[in-house]
């Protein structure tokens, strides 16, 4: 990485693969939240509106992970250069 637009089309890609992550597992959640909280209850041993709430939080970390470490990166590379 030996430039700051090397490391923006990096963080850009990131964002990128990101966005499809959450808005796939977005829509599976949407379309088979029942058959989730079904699997998940059984794996781990607890109701099914707490494997679905569980899951809802989850998926809400990872959005603000994904902010926190790839579009806020993106953001700040994309105005330095």
């Amino acid at each position: 990485m030996n430039s700051i637009q090397t490391l923006a089309t990096f963080f850009g890609w990131c964002t990128v693969i990101n966005i499809v992550i959450i808005i796939i597992v977005f829509l599976f959640f949407n379309f088979f939240h029942e058959f989730f909280g079904r699997i998940i209850s059984k794996m781990f041993g607890v109701s099914e509106q707490a494997a679905k709430e569980t899951l809802l939080r989850v998926l809400m970390q990872y959005r603000v992970a994904f902010v926190v470490f790839s579009l806020v990166p993106y953001i700040a590379l994309k105005i330095m250069a």
